[in-house]
């Protein structure tokens, strides 16, 4: 008995290598963190920063406001990309924010095992 074929679903995003190596930053920083969200950011002029979720009595940030502070604390003036490492389906008001502050073109968000949810680009 042959099995029923599936009716291949919609395809993941190609990503190039820049936006892959931010996947990968967002991976590594919430695996180290044993955080919930991992994040990374590119900068106008190339330079990454990831950072997790933080939850602290004092502090609470997401993993892109973490990331996108770094950023901007180490002298950022624009985002060229937001990676998002996670379960959630689309990003929280607090990261979209952030995001946008920055006017930020590119947003990938990723499940935890690095698989491309989506890409977009305004």
């Amino acid at each position: 008995m042959s099995s029923p074929e599936q009716a291949p679903g919609p395809a993941a995003p190609q990503l190039d290598a820049e936006d892959a190596k931010l996947v990968t930053l967002a991976r590594g920083a919430r695996g180290r963190a044993g955080a919930p969200e991992g994040a990374a950011v590119r900068d106008d002029d190339g330079r990454t920063y990831a950072a997790a979720t933080v939850r602290l009595a004092s502090l609470q940030l997401t993993a892109a406001q973490a990331a996108v502070a770094a950023a901007v604390s180490s002298g950022a003036q624009g985002l060229e990309a937001l990676a998002v490492v996670g379960a959630a389906d689309r990003l929280d008001p607090a990261s979209a924010a952030v995001a946008a502050d920055l006017a930020t073109p590119v947003v990938i968000l990723a499940d935890p095992d690095g698989t491309i949810r989506s890409r977009t680009q305004a």
